[in-house]
């Protein structure tokens, strides 16, 4: 699986997730401040999720209806970069094959994926 982490994705989280054994592009390192449509035309030239704490791309993929491998919406905020980490890595483990195309959003307390309709 290959996912590509928005620049607001903490370090330790691409780390962790590449040490898992992910291909895991990270806009920091590609392009910083690449522009949301780039974001998305990257996602999909790459066949990769996008790892967002970016809000904006729900409105871009349900509003507007652009097409995505997928959105990870992290939103973890205040909580310690290892514990993020760890808490993202388990959760796209226990949720692999649920993630392809749909939207999820990854909080404290809760999973929740959003199916996109065909």
């Amino acid at each position: 699986m290959k996912f590509l982490a928005d620049e607001n994705i903490d370090k330790p989280i691409v780390t962790r997730l590449r040490a898992d054994g992910y291909i895991v592009f990270y806009v920091a390192e590609i392009e910083p401040s690449l522009p949301d449509n780039k974001v998305i035309e990257l996602s999909n030239k790459e066949g990769a999720l996008l790892l967002t704490a970016d809000k904006d791309f729900g409105e871009l993929v349900f509003r507007q209806g652009l097409i995505m491998q997928g959105v990870i919406l992290i939103r973890l905020s205040g909580l310690p970069s290892g514990y993020k980490a760890e808490l993202v890595s388990n959760v796209i483990k226990e949720h692999m094959n649920e993630l392809s195309g749909n939207f999820t959003v990854i909080s404290s307390k809760v999973v929740r994926i959003r199916r996109r309709r065909k």
